[in-house]
């Protein structure tokens, strides 16, 4: 079961300038929660945003950069590859823009957090083909003092 994790909004952003566009702090609670324990697969440059490697966690990293080394974590050259050198039977894909839209093409599972916003951003979730995905669960949240926008966790897996 290959899982991918993201946050994307109205018309599927996803961050700028290499963050987040909006702060959820449920959507981070459940991030941690559903992860923890988990392989997490991403970018290198999703892993420079984060500055180090997430607790409790494998963290394979994905870089062209032959030379690149994170401390902690298991550098790789490609999303094939990442996933060869999991061991574990539910990897999370994190991202970036540019791992996503490879992974969709082999993900079993989507699971989103659907942001009630139109931001600007520089990078996009791929399109989700809803001939492909069916929706499994939905649970919606509206904004409150915490959280500046409404927002759904909504979990598709392929049919």
């Amino acid at each position: 079961m290959i899982t991918i994790i993201a946050a994307i909004g109205k018309n599927r952003e996803l961050g700028k300038n290499n963050d987040l566009i909006w702060h959820l702090p449920n959507d981070l609670k459940r991030f941690k929660k559903v992860t923890s324990g988990h392989d997490v697969i991403m970018g290198r440059k999703t892993f420079a945003s984060l500055g180090k490697p997430l607790p409790n966690r494998t963290n394979i990293i994905i870089s062209r950069n032959a030379n690149y080394e994170a401390e902690g974590c298991i550098v790789v050259n490609s999303l094939e590859a990442a996933l060869k050198a999991t061991t574990d039977a539910n990897p999370y894909i994190l991202g970036g823009a540019q791992i996503y839209a490879q992974a969709i093409n082999i993900a079993n599972k989507l699971d989103l957090t659907l942001v009630d916003a139109e931001l600007d951003a520089d990078v996009f979730f791929p399109e989700i083909d809803m001939h492909i995905w069916k929706e499994t669960s939905s649970e919606h949240f509206e904004a409150d003092e915490k959280h500046q926008y409404s927002y759904s966790f909504v979990t598709l897996e392929r049919k």
